[in-house]
């Protein structure tokens, strides 16, 4: 078996030159990477939403304006949370460097309702969720269509869309040029 290198809480960079036009400029955090496959978060594409229209019964979550981002194109149907605030959300696994997937979500809901300006700065909430067959991502990295850097929570919870991709692959050493390609190498 090949060694993982994309441990959860690695944040995946796509390649200027990925050739899959719906990752381009995506930043990933992956959450498992297993023999069995891996899958990872895009936290980095506002999916246009609004919290309220994905829990439009929740007695709390209704009118929430909280954004809610794309986390990839499988399972347009489920909704999961990154957050940085383990002692008011409990229950979630620790990816790397202070950032948590899932909890206990009435402490979410919680959160976002009585303190939505520090939920805004400390949950991410997406739908969908971007995966990979058994070593998939292995190959994928090998090829180069993903650039592996260590997990910035400030970069991951603050940076707009385009400048958290950029972000990302300033902090991998030798790969700084890289920042300024534009979403379609071809403009170069």
């Amino acid at each position: 078996m090949s060694e993982l290198r994309a441990v959860p809480g690695t944040v995946l960079a796509a390649s200027p030159d990925l050739p899959d036009s719906s990752f381009s400029h995506a930043a990933i955090v992956v959450c498992e990477h297993a023999a069995e496959g891996a899958f990872g978060l895009v936290f980095n594409r506002p999916a246009g939403i609004s919290l309220r229209q994905v829990f439009p019964e929740h007695p709390l979550l209704a009118s929430s304006e909280l954004t809610v981002y794309w986390g990839g194109p499988v399972g347009m149907d489920s909704a999961q949370f990154l957050h940085r605030v383990p002692e008011l959300i409990h229950g979630g696994e620790e990816l790397a460097h202070g950032v948590h997937l899932g909890g206990d979500f009435e402490e979410l809901a919680n959160l976002i309702h009585e303190d939505p300006d520090r939920a805004s700065e400390s949950v991410r909430m997406f739908v969908g969720y971007s995966g990979w067959a058994d070593g998939q991502l292995d190959e994928e990295l090998s090829s180069g269509s993903w650039l592996p850097a260590v997990l910035d929570p400030d970069v991951l919870f603050s940076e707009g869309e385009e400048s958290a991709w950029r972000a990302v692959i300033r902090s991998v050493s030798g790969l700084d040029g890289l920042s300024h390609q534009p979403p379609d190498s071809s403009w170069n």
